[in-house]
């Protein structure tokens, strides 16, 4: 079935801005206007972000690409990579999760804590509160790559030796959200081949529960993503399934195993709402509430640019995102596509408060 949406492949980037130079188009602006797709559209086809498939197809007849070769193949269904480091990456990221660390920024209160939890024995459990596009995703992403990523692909002074010994560890990224997950065999075949350990026929969870507690012995993290979707949408995942996992996490792997969970509202309170009544829910000892990003965190994040911003315009990027992550990512793009294209104006504000509406 064909994607609803399609974006650049990180690796092609290059290649379509100089189809746009080939083609005779001194800007997106010039370009936006022989196409029915809108200006933003078009930036972000040449950002590397999704847009709907028609549209990515009729910008890449009319600059001479094949579609097909240009387009990012790997399916935005879980577990995602990192982004890859060939080709012209994305500064400002709005439209993904960030998996690449040096692309993320800020949450150095809750990364310690949440690092304080797992670098002690027994590991223990926590859970990442926010709204919608608050980086909850991203935050997962960070915790299970920062430590193992090496130092020339960070940022200089990027922390990273937040373990003593990150080789040790695993971790087990789960989108609920894809439906494969929301299997519960399907679950805990990817729980084992993520591990490493024999997948038993049939895999129920009396065989998954012999595997691990007699398996696991080194220090392993289990990332859960969007747990209210599993809560709501999973009739697999019962009470029997998630006391399993309690007992597994407290019982039966020597305190090897934590469960970190991102949500949008307290996992108690979406286990009473959706009529699940297990203690799975009441292991988690500490809660990350992530807001905005503080003002350094915010600057740090402006500053990234590959051409600086002047002050007057990180000022007000500053006040109109309110320093909250997407909101920023949404500004600095904008206004690092105008410096790129030569546009010496202010059009990008009124573009960027355009594109917050719907996050607003």
């Amino acid at each position: 079935m064909m994607a609803r949406s399609l974006r650049v492949a990180p690796e092609y980037i290059e290649k379509v801005k100089s189809a746009l130079r080939r083609n005779s188009y001194p800007s997106l602006q010039k370009f936006a206007e022989d196409v029915n797709p809108s200006l933003s559209t078009v930036k972000n086809f040449f950002g590397g972000i999704g847009i709907d498939y028609e549209n990515f197809r009729e910008i890449c007849e009319k600059l001479g690409l094949d579609w097909q070769e240009i387009a990012h193949k790997e399916p935005e269904t879980q577990p995602p990579k990192p982004q890859s480091t060939n080709g012209e990456p994305s500064p400002f990221i709005t439209g993904a999760p960030i998996t690449q660390p040096r692309y993320f920024f800020g949450r150095e209160k809750e990364l310690k804590r949440l690092f304080n939890l797992l670098k002690r024995h027994p590991l223990q459990n926590a859970v990442i509160i926010g709204k919608k596009r608050s980086g909850k995703t991203s935050l997962l992403h960070y915790l299970k790559n920062i430590t193992t990523t090496p130092a020339q692909q960070l940022r200089p002074e990027q922390k990273s030796d937040w373990l003593r010994h990150p080789e040790n560890y695993r971790w087990i990224f789960v989108d609920l959200q894809d439906a494969r997950m929301q299997s519960r065999e399907n679950l805990l075949k990817y729980i084992l081949e993520s591990l490493k350990l024999q997948v038993p026929t049939p895999c129920d969870l009396d065989r998954f529960m012999d595997v691990v507690s007699n398996n696991l012995h080194s220090p392993t993290v289990i990332l859960l993503d969007e747990i209210g979707v599993g809560l709501q949408r999973c009739p697999e995942l019962d009470d029997g399934f998630w006391e399993s996992l309690r007992s597994l996490a407290t019982n039966h792997t020597g305190g090897n195993l934590a469960f970190i969970l991102a949500t949008p509202e307290s996992p108690l309170e979406l286990a009473k709402s959706t009529g699940h009544s297990s203690p799975f829910f009441n292991i988690f000892g500490y809660t990350a509430y992530l807001g905005a990003l503080t003002q350094i965190e915010a600057r740090e994040l402006i500053t990234s640019s590959p051409i600086p911003f002047i002050d007057e315009d990180v000022d007000w990027i500053l006040t109109q995102s309110c320093c909250w992550p997407l909101l920023l990512q949404i500004l600095c793009r904008e206004k690092l596509f105008n410096l790129e294209e030569g546009e010496n104006n202010d059009n990008w504000r009124e573009e960027g408060l355009q594109q917050m509406k719907p996050f607003c």
